[in-house]
């Protein structure tokens, strides 16, 4: 690449540098990259970029690898029930070692970057509101969650100051409730509602897959929530992408500008999906409003 092309690469930047400076976007890392030493040092400082020209990234991050890992060297079995990992007191423990070793380890991979990286989980402040998640109704075989938890609520002030002070927050997923239990929860569902608490401009959920596929397998690079959902209901959509989907849908309505489905083995994945026209996977908007990139062009042009 000759010293002009990146010159224009980088001047091709500036637009959306100027419209997302000093907007909120939750990125949910996880998938392969966090295996991966490289593409993990390389979204730590894609995360730490954007910190420095003026957006506000703020970092929940996964670790089902890295559990299941560290839960065969223990001689304990994996067990889960429709894609939720049953956690009983033991298992609890260790999800708690190994998410807290993956976010300071992310933590610090930011700050080596230039950013001011802040390690979180849920019990902060009590900053997350957790309680039990309920077993769907009509599931008279379904065991005991245990410790699984759902979101009850989340209180902002804590995240928003540390925003406001340059801080980039790095979320381990794990709430608590009103009695003082710590509950494992599903990382792109805890990313869905903090952005949607915080009405982020953006969520960015990087997975192990290119995006979201349609009807003819074929990558959707655009969904309205109505296709969205009718892609759930159809059963067209399962597996792990369905709890992304579903909560990129839930943020779309209310109120989050739009949801990126990546995947996160691209490396650079991140800049490329927030600095870029093209992207590099399914961008989720909501049924009202032009065209998605119509709609894109006018709010860059607007600012």
């Amino acid at each position: 690449m000759t010293p002009y092309q990146k010159a224009r690469i980088l001047a091709e930047a500036l637009p959306y540098i100027r419209a997302f400076n000093g907007k909120t976007i939750v990125i949910r890392f996880g998938g392969r990259a966090m295996a991966d030493p490289a593409l993990k040092a390389g979204f730590a400082r894609d995360v730490a970029l954007l910190r420095l020209v003026g957006m506000k990234p703020i970092v929940v991050h996964g670790g089902g690898w890295n559990i299941d890992e560290l839960m065969q060297r223990m001689g304990l079995e994996s067990r889960r029930y429709r894609g939720l990992r049953i956690t009983d007191k033991r298992t609890l423990t260790i999800v708690t070692m190994a998410l807290s070793e993956l976010n300071q380890e992310l933590t610090s991979l930011v700050n080596q970057h230039g950013g001011r990286a802040v390690g979180l989980d849920g019990q902060d402040g009590r900053f997350i509101r957790a309680r039990p998640m309920e077993v769907p109704a009509g599931s008279p075989d379904a065991p005991d969650l245990g410790f699984v938890g759902d979101v009850e609520s989340i209180d902002t002030a804590l995240i928003e100051l540390l925003l406001s002070r340059q801080f980039v927050p790095v979320v381990m997923p794990i709430g608590v409730a009103v009695d003082g239990t710590a509950y494992h929860i599903n990382s792109d569902l805890l990313a869905g509602r903090l952005a949607r608490a915080l009405a982020a401009e953006k969520l960015i959920l990087m997975t192990n897959v290119a995006g979201v596929h349609d009807r003819n397998g074929m990558l959707a690079y655009i969904l309205t929530a109505s296709e969205g959902e009718a892609l759930l209901r159809d059963h067209v959509v399962g597996g792990e992408m369905e709890p992304r989907l579903t909560a990129a849908l839930h943020a779309v309505r209310e109120g989050v500008r739009s949801v990126h489905i990546i995947d996160g083995g691209v490396p650079h994945a991140l800049l490329l999906e927030v600095l870029t026209a093209e992207g590099v996977g399914t961008a989720v908007r909501s049924d009202v409003g032009p065209h998605f990139f119509d709609d894109s062009r006018a709010y860059l042009q607007a600012q």
